[in-house]
């Protein structure tokens, strides 16, 4: 009997494995969300609910990699929060921004660099229509608007205005959709959609700006926007921050500045999801705007003066 029972409690005991050839139980990942309130994180779970459900309807790809069933696939939607992940002041990699003695015309506080998933993922969302991207170009946006802002409900956001060729082509102005999409994470802060293309500008020079010089950017846009007459008081004496796509030579926002100034805007600085390049590129470091100074900051010590 002896026997029988250490053979059946062999039999019962449990048989251990071979922890080489075993996989690890799986569980489920945590990750701090975007929000602190309940609200917004279930609405981002229904988002990203609804975007699985759409690509099962509409096969895409993402932008950047060519991943299945996404516009922007979680690992390249994850390069994009690391190269946003330290707004920094860009100013002074823009020559429109800055006078012959290096001193700052209009501070500009970038997201990040205009390169990789960041610049792919702008350029297809500019140019073929991938709305689906606004949620995350204006979540990197958001960022630098409170990078420049440093959380004062004061400024009113301006965007920049597209043209009326540019918006027939593509049907929506990309900054003020980009803006939409940084709603949620800009709390107090308003968007005031005062400037317009003045009547015939930039109809002498056909085309984008893509690939003109200096002089011949800032001739293009001289002139070419102002506030509309009806909503100057809102802008009228109020501090004011310029929200744009990309900063490349700072022609567009200095002409945008000029506009505003001319209607009695108190211009802090500006906002852009990417710059073409950092202030500091021959050394390869971008100093963060929190180091440098807010556009905040910078108002309070910057000499008086309408560009």
């Amino acid at each position: 009997m002896a026997t029988r029972t250490g053979s059946r409690d062999r039999a019962t005991a449990p048989v251990r494995l071979d922890p080489d050839l075993t996989p690890p139980p799986a569980f489920s990942a945590r990750h701090r969300g975007d929000h602190g309130s309940t609200v917004f994180r279930v609405l981002d779970q229904l988002t990203g609910a609804a975007a699985d459900l759409l690509s099962l309807a509409v096969p895409v790809d993402c932008v950047c990699c060519g991943a299945e069933d996404r516009a922007l696939c979680i690992r390249c939607d994850r390069h994009i929060r690391r190269l946003t992940a330290a707004p920094f002041r860009a100013e002074s990699g823009a020559p429109a921004l800055m006078d012959v003695a290096g001193t700052v015309l209009l501070p500009v506080v970038a997201a990040g660099v205009y390169r990789e998933e960041l610049a792919q993922a702008l350029l297809s969302f500019k140019r073929h229509g991938q709305h689906q991207l606004k949620r995350s170009l204006g979540r990197a946006l958001g960022g630098a608007v409170r990078a420049a802002t440093e959380g004062s409900g004061e400024f009113l956001l301006v965007p920049v205005p597209t043209s009326t060729r540019a918006y027939l082509n593509r049907g929506f102005s990309p900054v003020h959709l980009l803006l939409r999409g940084a709603a949620g994470r800009l709390p107090g802060l308003d968007v005031a959609d005062v400037l317009t293309k003045a009547r015939g500008a930039g109809l002498q020079l056909p085309g984008g700006q893509k690939g003109l010089g200096r002089g011949a950017r800032a001739q293009r846009v001289r002139g070419s926007m102002r506030v509309r007459r009806r909503v100057r008081s809102i802008v009228a004496g109020h501090p004011c921050i310029i929200v744009d796509d990309v900063l490349t030579t700072g022609a567009t926002l200095a002409e945008a500045a000029r506009a505003l100034h001319a209607a009695g805007a108190q211009v802090a600085g500006a906002v852009v999801l990417a710059a073409t390049r950092p202030p500091d590129a021959d050394a390869g470091t971008a100093a963060p705007a929190q180091a440098r100074g807010s556009c905040h900051d910078l108002e309070k010590n910057k000499p008086g003066k309408d560009e």
